[in-house]
């Protein structure tokens, strides 16, 4: 069964980081792109970031770029998405993304919010 589990959402101050990660298992986590997508509120979905299968190659939205950092770890199925200097725009349902050819997987989401 495949299954991708976001953590380490939360409230969170202007300025302030959190560090989300997305557990993955049923499925060759190597072998995949992984993504961030968020969604806010009344907004459509926005592509985040994206991390090649190797962890050679990242992509950034514009207004992400030199705040939020995605890395993998393989050996632990796992993706994470360091987010630094938070601002309220950032509040948003966090989603990770699992691709390869027309295999796609998603996870729950975990909710972040940037507010003082």
């Amino acid at each position: 069964q495949v299954q991708l589990v976001e953590s380490g959402g939360g409230l969170v101050q202007p300025g302030g980081s959190l560090r989300l990660s997305c557990a993955a298992s049923g499925f060759t986590f190597s072998y995949y792109v992984m993504r961030w997508y968020r969604q806010a509120p009344g907004k459509e979905r926005e592509l985040v970031a994206s991390i090649g299968s190797t962890g050679g190659s990242t992509n950034y939205a514009d207004s992400v770029k030199g705040r939020f950092t995605i890395s993998r770890d393989n050996a632990k199925n796992t993706v994470y998405l360091q987010m630094n200097s938070l601002k309220p725009e950032d509040t948003a349902v966090y989603h990770c993304n699992a691709i390869r050819g027309w295999r796609e997987y998603w996870g729950q989401g975990t909710q972040v919010t940037v507010s003082s």
